[in-house]
């Protein structure tokens, strides 16, 4: 109960920020359903079958960022080479992405560009970084729920004109393995049975 409590004291302190419900979700690393549930205080009905996942132990050290790149950049390349699939840019998806992408674009010598994700509109790519106009790309994320994050990434990808080939993220918390029919391969898959 002490990690449930601590976790409703971290939403308030977040929606006392500015956040919105989904950006509670997002820096939780829960669903959108259980962030309102931790916002009512856990007076509605708590939501079934999500899977809260901490990163503190990984994201305090660019050397463990760099670690779990790795593993990524090795499944990366096993997808490329069993689908003959060109890959020219890295996204990383804000804010959780961008860390683990900086490193996989480093590390395979491809270019690095960045996606705002909006929950109300499909969200921007920022032009601070790459492009993805006429590129193959891999869209990276730290953890895939719903799916909804990625699926406006792949959608404001094609409307970029851009290709989305691959989605990668260190966990998976759905059973499926593609996102509107693009791959989706991560590190570790965590589903509550």
């Amino acid at each position: 109960m002490k990690e449930i409590e601590a976790l409703i004291k971290k939403a308030f302190k977040y929606k006392e920020s500015g956040l919105n419900d989904h950006e509670i979700a997002e820096e939780l690393n829960v669903s959108k359903d259980t962030a309102l549930w931790l916002l009512s205080k856990g007076k509605n009905k708590k939501p079934e079958g999500d899977v809260k996942i901490g990163w503190r132990s990984v994201g305090v050290y660019p050397a463990r960022i760099g670690f779990i790149a790795d593993a990524l950049c090795d499944i990366l390349l096993e997808e490329a080479e069993n689908n003959d699939l060109d890959i020219d840019t890295v996204v990383g998806i804000a804010i959780n992405g961008i860390p683990v992408a900086t490193y996989i674009a480093d590390r395979l010598g491809l270019e690095l560009a960045v996606f705002r994700p909006h929950y109300e509109k499909s969200g921007a790519f920022s032009s601070n970084y790459a492009g993805v106009k006429d590129k193959n790309v891999v869209l990276v994320d730290d953890v895939v729920g719903t799916g909804d994050t990625f699926k406006n990434a792949i959608k404001t990808t094609k409307a970029e004109k851009g290709k989305p080939v691959l989605c990668l993220s260190v966990i998976n918390k759905r059973s499926q393995n593609s996102i509107n029919s693009v791959p989706l391969r991560a590190l570790i898959r965590a589903r509550v049975i």
